[in-house]
C-alpha cells in the first residue's frame, strides 16, 4: 500500500542534495512539507495533512543521518592533492584516423617534467586536456579531425586515493558534492583506480582546493 511516508521518501530520493539537508537536520519540516504535499495528494487522489508529511520527514532524516554518517566514513588515509594549472581541453568526433593521430600526441610530452595528458574515449568522441604551451602543436595534429568543442583556463585537481577506499559506497558522490554545494563547477571528472582528477576552471582551483583539503580533515577526525 502506497502511505505518504512511501511517498515522501521516493521524492527526496530523487533529489541527492535535498537528501543530505534532511540527514543535517537543516531543513524547515513545514516549508518541505508544504512545497511536497500538492505531488502527494495527486499520487494518493486524496488531501493530506500538512502535519502527516511532516511527521514521516522527520522520520525519514532520522533514518538519513544514520546512514549518511555510515557512508560518509571514506578512508582517505595518506590522501594527496595535486593540482596542475594551465591546461587547455579539446574534444573531437572518432575517426578512421583518430587513433594514428592521437599516438603522435605522446611525442609532445614529457611526463618525467610534469607535462599532463590524459585522453578519454568516449562511444563518439574523444576529450583531450593537456598543457596550455602544447595547444598549438596539438591542434595542428588534430586539424583534419572534426573539433566539437575546446576550453582554455583550466587547472586540474588530482586525489590520490588509497586502495582499499574503492570498494566503499559513496566515494564520487562525497566528493563531488562536497564541491557542488560551494558551486564549484566540474567541468570533467577522469579517474584510474587510485586517482580522481577534477578538472575546473582556473578560477575555482583554490577554493576548490581548500574544500577538498577540509573534506579530508573532517573524514580523518571521523575515524578517530
Amino acid at each position: 500500500m502506497v502511505t505518504v511516508s512511501h511517498l515522501a521518501e521516493k521524492i527526496v530520493e530523487r533529489k541527492p542534495f535535498l537528501e543530505e539537508a534532511l540527514a543535517k537536520g537543516i531543513i524547515n519540516y513545514v516549508a518541505l512539507a508544504e512545497i511536497l504535499r500538492p505531488e502527494i495528494e495527486k499520487e494518493l487522489k486524496k488531501e493530506v495533512k500538512t502535519s502527516a508529511i511532516m511527521m514521516s520527514l522527520r522520520r525519514l532524516s532520522e533514518k538519513l543521518e544514520k546512514n549518511f554518517i555510515k557512508q560518509a566514513q571514506i578512508r582517505f588515509k595518506e590522501t594527496d592533492i595535486t593540482i596542475k594549472s594551465n591546461l587547455f581541453e579539446i574534444t573531437v568526433l572518432k575517426s578512421s584516423v583518430i587513433i594514428s593521430n592521437i599516438k603522435r600526441l605522446y611525442d609532445l610530452i614529457d611526463f618525467s617534467r610534469g607535462d599532463f595528458l590524459t585522453i578519454t574515449h568516449g562511444i563518439y568522441e574523444i576529450t583531450i586536456i593537456s598543457n596550455k604551451k602544447h595547444k598549438n602543436k596539438i591542434e595542428r595534429i588534430l586539424e583534419e579531425e572534426k573539433i566539437v568543442k575546446i576550453i582554455d583556463n583550466l587547472s586540474s585537481l588530482t586525489i590520490k586515493i588509497p586502495i582499499e577506499a574503492v570498494e566503499q559506497i559513496g566515494l564520487f558522490y562525497i566528493v563531488t558534492k562536497a564541491l557542488n554545494w560551494e558551486n564549484i563547477n566540474i567541468i570533467e571528472i577522469v579517474s584510474t583506480l587510485t586517482e580522481m582528477t577534477f578538472i575546473l576552471k582556473e578560477d575555482d582551483i583554490s577554493q576548490a582546493f581548500n574544500i577538498l583539503k577540509k573534506l579530508i580533515e573532517e573524514q580523518e577526525s571521523v575515524k578517530k
